[in-house]
């Protein structure tokens, strides 16, 4: 296979409990997840790793595939290496089990990328804020670009810092959308890398493959997505569903 779609999804929250199977407009949110990635017609396969096996029956229910991870993974990443350790695969996509309004373009994106240059091992994807008040949230995560649009930095701080810019100087904030490719080598390697003292500072897992030397390409979507956690997270998403055509 080239590429294999994964939606780590554990059940245990600390803000909203079960995220996994909240209801949303009368489907579990993984089943939202599930039915836009399967879209994506760059993936050969795509599996829910999951700790529980209520999500596991929920996702055999609709019709997906879902298969038992250890509960003492730490991350997602670990989880959906557990899945495909034994897979013949060039790129894995990690899809972010509480982002119901991923689209299936963002899937294609970030696969192409690495199938379509061997030198890349990495990639994910960004979009431009326009909402002011996300800019100095702490739960969206920002990231700055080189001029080849490889990451530089990402932080639930505002960056860059223009408290200081000159009158004509401007610049464009960007939002990182969690989902990203690897090739199956080099996520086995990021597995067993030391975490990092900048990932542990910000709780942010992908600052491990930059500060041990590693390059991300980033890509810009205009697609946007919420991550899901916590009620008032939940409505909104809810609300864009009801709306959407």
């Amino acid at each position: 296979m080239d590429v294999v779609g994964v939606i780590p999804a554990r059940y245990g929250s600390t803000r909203l409990a079960a995220k996994a199977l909240v209801d949303i407009l009368g489907k579990p949110m993984i089943q939202h997840i599930y039915e836009r990635t399967r879209a994506a017609p760059i993936l050969d396969d795509l599996i829910v790793a999951t700790d529980d096996e209520r999500i596991k029956e929920t996702v055999d229910q609709f019709g997906g595939k879902a298969v038992l991870t250890s509960k003492e993974h730490r991350s997602g990443t670990e989880r959906l290496t557990e899945v495909v350790f034994d897979l013949d695969v060039k790129v894995i996509v990690n899809i972010q089990g509480d982002e119901p309004l991923v689209h299936p373009s963002m899937i294609n994106d970030v696969a192409y990328a690495l199938l379509e240059n061997s030198e890349l091992v990495m990639a994910t994807l960004k979009h431009q804020i326009t909402d002011i008040n996300e800019i100095n949230n702490p739960n969206v995560v920002k990231v700055v670009t080189d001029k080849n649009n490889f990451a530089l930095y990402f932080s639930r701080s505002a960056i860059p810092n223009i408290s200081r810019k000159k009158e004509d100087f401007t610049v464009n904030f960007y939002k990182h959308i969690g989902i990203y490719a690897y090739t199956k080598d080099f996520l086995l390697t990021f597995k067993g890398l030391k975490q990092s003292r900048l990932e542990t500072a910000e709780s942010l897992e992908q600052l491990r493959a930059l500060e041990h030397g590693y390059r991300i390409k980033v890509l810009e979507t205009k697609h946007n997505t919420i991550g899901v956690d916590t009620e008032e997270d939940l409505r909104k998403a809810t609300d864009i569903f009801k709306n959407a055509p």
